[in-house]
């Protein structure tokens, strides 16, 4: 596995996304982070990218050539953009040699993911995908647990968010990519980072639609266990929730509450990447396992249109 920095040095991150989610969470990780130096923030809009860069006292960058000088300038990039931009940029940063840190979903169809995934296993960079329970504090620990506990006879999950409610103060009400694809894309890949790890591989999805964007699944795992999900962006304020339980002969355990802020998780997916990348020891939560979520979303989603 190479980079482009000796292993002593602190990896060079460059940010790719000049929105919310990178104001918020990951331009101050990286920028905090000692064993990380920020090396620049690439946006679509100029005054967003100069404004972030500003904040973190790093470069900024725009236009096709910008992304070009931020990749040689970087030993890995952290993406923050809507999933079908973040794959063909992967797939660019692989071939210039930088690690990954992506956002969940890797894309959005199976074939982008599975390009990003095979661009990162021909140049040899480690990968992460930020889904947030795997490395947030009080959830990644319990996730473990119920792994190693095992013979789980079933699951339930859901996750509602109300993102689109009249009033709503939420700056992730207006992302197009989030009102296009729904609960199903935007969170459906939350639930599937917990369930898969505890119940193993999905084998068979069976989908149906519910009010306004809500979709339910019915799966089932290697395991033998079955899971039932429900996911939803688009539900009202009063029935918000994230809820996820596992029944077994040993009785029932449901996910901790408050189980830590995406900023400490994403710190923590950051120490992963750079283990990955100084060690060659792929992590769990990599870029081939973006691509499964991906490949059983887009198989509920298939399911969905036959529907």
């Amino acid at each position: 596995m190479t980079t482009h920095a000796a292993s002593a040095a602190p990896l060079r991150t460059g940010l790719i996304g000049a929105g919310p989610w990178a104001r918020l969470t990951h331009a101050p990780a990286l920028a905090a982070h000692p064993g990380v130096v920020l090396s620049g923030v690439w946006g679509r809009r100029p005054e967003a990218a100069d404004a972030l860069a500003a904040a973190h006292g790093t470069d900024s960058f725009t236009g096709e050539e910008g992304i070009d000088a931020l990749l040689a300038a970087s030993d890995a990039v952290a993406f923050a953009v809507p999933p079908d931009i973040q794959a063909p940029l992967a797939v660019r940063a692989a071939a210039a040699g930088c690690h990954l840190l992506l956002d969940k979903p890797v894309a959005t169809t199976v074939a982008a993911a599975r390009e990003v995934a095979e661009a990162a296993e021909r140049a040899r960079v480690a990968s992460v995908v930020f889904c947030t329970l795997r490395f947030a504090e009080g959830t990644a620990g319990w996730i473990a647990e119920q792994a190693a506990a095992g013979d789980w006879f079933t699951a339930r999950a859901l996750w509602m968010g109300a993102l689109f409610a009249p009033g709503t103060s939420n700056e992730f009400a207006a992302s197009p990519w989030r009102r296009e694809k729904g609960g199903l894309w935007d969170v459906g890949p939350h639930a599937l980072s917990v369930l898969i790890p505890v119940l193993g591989d999905v084998t068979e999805v069976v989908a149906a639609r519910g009010p306004a964007d809500t979709t339910h699944l019915l799966l089932r795992h290697t395991s033998g266990a079955s899971s039932t999900v429900t996911l939803a962006l688009d539900a009202p304020v009063g029935a918000v929730g994230t809820e996820v339980e596992f029944r077994g002969e040993r009785g029932v355990s449901t996910l901790p509450e408050g189980g830590g802020d995406a900023l400490g998780a994403f710190r923590v997916a950051v120490d992963a990447l750079t283990d990955a990348a100084r060690t060659g020891v792929a992590h769990p939560c990599d870029v081939r396992f973006g691509l499964r979520l991906t490949e059983v979303l887009a198989q509920a989603q298939a399911a969905l249109g036959q529907g």
